[in-house]
């Protein structure tokens, strides 16, 4: 099933989504979220509760929101696909593999949803595509064995996690290139976990104004998705909606000779297999 949170008639709501029609579940279920949603038992019966109900609303009708509005946590891995790890050196970036994953956090009100512009702030023109995987807890926990770690999953989505690049090397800490507001595009909908394999590699492609600047597959990750989850409810509890989104593969702009970066009136859309398409346009900081 496919799940989307969205604004209609000023109201914010979220639903499942079947072709062009969202069911409303709000209330319905009495979860006013998504994320309160998915941490509940009526997350096992949900195909029950998309059943049968009226007021379904026109897809084109609604005003999409990122997948999880406001998670408390959206946990961002870094160099975390080989093929993008070889090519940070290849840009004279010598940098050693990490013996634990590397990992930086965002904060909500970075994010757009699909369809909504990426922003590229006024203080730089380095604003690069990082598309990317992005896993949904589902269910909370602390200290998660890897063993157990995709029993804590929801679902899946897609990220397009833009860096400001010289603001990302400003310190040893990425965070400031990594969190403006309006970079970190997160949609269109959440694909939930029980129709896609767990560790299942799946196929992921950035475009950037048509043409392929990504092309890569998830099985290509250094820390798969259990390892990220199970290091990461090790430094803090995981709870439902928040979003670990599992790091890029190789083509990013910033390691071509000369760089490529994103600029107004792009658009960059990036497409994960099983999932679909995240698609943005790019726009100036007013």
């Amino acid at each position: 099933m496919r799940f989307v949170s969205y604004v209609h008639a000023g109201r914010e709501g979220w639903g499942a989504i079947d072709g062009e029609r969202i069911t409303p579940l709000a209330e319905r279920t009495g979860c006013p979220d998504l994320a309160s949603f998915l941490g509940s038992e009526q997350f096992q019966q949900r195909g029950q509760w998309a059943q049968g109900s009226t007021g379904a609303l026109e897809l084109s009708a609604v005003t999409l929101l990122p997948v999880i509005p406001r998670p408390e946590k959206i946990v961002c891995a870094v160099r975390n696909y080989m093929d993008h790890h070889q090519e940070v050196l290849a840009a004279g970036m010598h940098r050693e593999l990490s013996e634990q994953p590397p990992i930086f956090l965002r904060v909500w009100r970075s994010q757009v949803a699909h369809g909504q512009p990426i922003v590229r702030p006024h203080v730089s023109e380095s604003l690069d595509w990082e598309g990317e995987l992005a896993v949904v807890i589902g269910k909370a926990g602390r200290d998660i064995p890897e063993d157990r770690a995709y029993e804590h999953v929801a679902g899946y989505s897609i990220y397009n996690d833009a860096s400001v690049r010289e603001w990302q090397f400003h310190a040893k800490q990425i965070a400031s290139g990594k969190n403006f507001e309006g970079t970190g595009a997160f949609g269109p909908w959440l694909v939930t976990a029980d129709e896609i394999a767990p560790a299942e590699p799946l196929k992921l492609v950035t475009r950037l104004n048509g043409e392929v600047v990504q092309d890569s597959h998830t099985g290509h990750m250094i820390f798969p998705t259990a390892r990220l989850i199970s290091y990461a409810s090790t430094i803090f509890t995981l709870v439902p909606g928040d979003v670990i989104v599992t790091g890029t593969p190789a083509g990013v702009g910033w390691s071509r000779k000369p760089p490529r970066f994103m600029k107004p009136g792009d658009t960059v859309e990036v497409e994960i297999e099983r999932i679909g398409v995240l698609r943005n346009p790019v726009v100036a900081q007013a």
